[in-house]
């Protein structure tokens, strides 16, 4: 999870319950493999009655 996508989420308060990165892309934080170009990947906003929709798009 990108932080600069959890520092937004708490300077916004939107209307969701939380954020995730599904699959681990790699690219994504903590995913990285040297010599290996990132994956594009979506964070996902879901709200607490399972609604989902993209926070950011990273490519």
């Amino acid at each position: 999870m990108p932080a600069t996508e959890i520092r937004r989420l708490l300077a916004e308060r939107p209307a969701i319950a939380g954020l995730a990165v599904p699959a681990m892309p790699v690219g994504s934080p903590g995913m990285e493999i040297a010599g290996v170009e990132a994956e594009p990947y979506d964070v996902i906003g879901f709200s607490a009655d399972g609604r989902e929709e993209v926070y950011a798009r990273y490519r």
